[in-house]
């Protein structure tokens, strides 16, 4: 695998900021159009982001490949609200090509046994980015199966911000959502997701920890035996 090095840009720092300010903006942002014109930046600065910290063929493909139905499918959604249908399909879209960005910056992160500042930032923009994936999935399975989450006075369906606070919220496994899953196969998926979160910190933020705490005492020893 190539990797694009860039000192003076940290990509994954852009894309973390860009994630947490579209979670600030999109209350501000009403209706249907609102929402595909945020979805729309936020897969630029995903596309090019992503292709900072991994520049690989297969990459540029799939992100073609998944990028063009979503762009089309996005423009769509700025003329109204999308039919079942093609809401399902550009959720499916926009889940699996999410999910495939979490695959780039952890394959990025694993690259080698150096921890560079922008892998450091790459370990919280994998986080946002998982559970943007999540939130489209639960949006295609309240469309396939309707009334698959639901609060206390309400059954759905949810609009995709507050799919994205259940999703948050399970990652974090705080528990905070007020949108439980009540049909099995949305349960089946919200459990998927907590695990992948407890995963996501034993197996990707532990290494990245340890790396760094190797990286220190190896500078320490090598500090004091250039002194002795």
């Amino acid at each position: 695998m190539r990797r694009l090095i860039l000192p003076s840009w940290q990509p994954s720092a852009v894309l973390l900021a860009v994630q947490l300010f579209g979670v600030l903006l999109y209350p501000f942002l009403t209706g249907s159009a609102g929402r595909a014109l945020l979805s729309l930046f936020g897969l630029v600065v995903l596309v090019l982001a992503v292709r900072a910290v991994e520049a690989t063929p297969a990459l540029t493909w799939i992100s073609l490949l998944l990028g063009l139905p979503i762009l089309v499918l996005t423009l769509i959604q700025i003329a109204g609200p999308l039919d079942p249908p093609p809401l399902l399909a550009y959720s499916v879209l926009l889940a699996t090509f999410y999910f495939y960005t979490c695959y780039a910056l952890i394959r990025y992160m694993f690259h080698d046994r150096i921890v560079t500042p922008d892998e450091l930032f790459a370990t919280g923009a994998t986080f946002t980015v998982l559970a943007w994936a999540f939130a489209y999935v639960y949006e295609a399975v309240q469309v396939i199966w309707p009334g698959s989450f639901a609060t206390g006075t309400s059954s759905g369906p949810f609009d995709w911000f507050e799919l994205l606070f259940l999703s948050f919220s399970n990652l974090t496994s705080v528990g905070l959502s007020d949108i439980v899953p009540v049909l099995p196969h949305a349960r089946s998926v919200v459990m998927v997701e907590q695990v992948a979160g407890l995963m996501y910190v034993a197996l990707v933020v532990s290494r990245v920890v340890a790396l760094q705490i190797v990286r220190q005492r190896s500078e320490a020893t090598r500090l004091r035996e250039e002194t002795d």
